[in-house]
């Protein structure tokens, strides 16, 4: 388990308060305890709570692209990471680590949003690719990892793992939805994109949020979801192996 957080102007380059993000961050200490790392440049700040667990002397964050413009901050595992860093270095991407983390900056270059389609494991990401001044947000298919985001009446995007790192920075409202209560007493929990505030949402599992500096908040897109068909004609015997070769594959 690791903490993500951040800041993000989505009109112009104001200058983000280092002391507001460092204080969103610590609001997660407890999802990583071993280090702590910061990106800061005018529009956008990106903040890290690591808890090491892959490559634990080459793995920090937020971790970067060969010349910098690509930043991401990531808590999650990405299982066939190792698959992936050899497909990407036949693509002739270099990798200085042998982290997961890396792949998925290296896997942004090489097929942009469509990254997420070739990661397999549990994740929440937040990639900034300065050359394009655009901020993409993910999220694992089945939502094990959790993403907040909020957008501010003044243009200012925050997103955090928890909800208490939004309420860290500020300036979130904390209107309650009530049809979010209403979901809480009657489900025991808040369903996706609700929050418990009226101007917070969650990222919902298997989508992604790409954001442009000068251009509209836009929804989230979709990249996967479960497909139910009874004209499956496959028999339990074959079902089985079919579901071993599955939980393998991302083992």
């Amino acid at each position: 388990m690791c903490g993500i957080t951040g800041i993000f102007d989505t009109r112009a380059r104001r200058s983000v308060d280092r002391d507001v993000l460092v204080r969103m961050n610590e609001s997660q200490h407890h999802r990583g305890p071993d280090e702590v790392g910061v990106h800061l440049e005018p529009g956008i700040g990106l903040a890290h709570r690591r808890l090491s667990i892959i490559d634990l002397s080459t793995g920090q964050q937020p971790l970067y692209n060969e010349d910098g413009s690509v930043c991401i901050v990531y808590n999650g595992e990405v299982y066939n990471y190792q698959a992936l860093i050899a497909e990407l270095s036949g693509l002739g991407y270099r990798f200085r680590t042998r982290s997961d983390t890396e792949a998925i900056v290296h896997a942004w270059e090489a097929w942009g949003e469509d990254c997420v389609q070739h990661l397999r494991g549990m994740f929440a990401f937040a990639l900034w690719d300065g050359n394009h001044e655009t901020l993409f947000l993910a999220r694992d298919r089945l939502g094990v990892k959790p993403l907040h985001y909020a957008l501010l009446a003044d243009g200012t995007l925050l997103f955090g793992s928890e909800l208490k790192s939004l309420l860290a920075h500020g300036g979130l409202r904390r209107d309650m939805d009530h049809c979010a209560i209403e979901e809480y007493f009657a489900l025991g929990y808040v369903a996706e994109p609700r929050t418990i505030f009226l101007d917070a949402k969650k990222l919902p599992p298997a989508h992604t949020l790409s954001i442009r500096r000068g251009q509209p908040l836009p929804a989230p897109r979709e990249y996967w979801n479960v497909r139910f068909s009874c004209a499956n004609t496959i028999g339990v015997d074959e079902a089985c192996e079919e579901l071993n070769q599955r939980l393998a594959a991302g083992a």
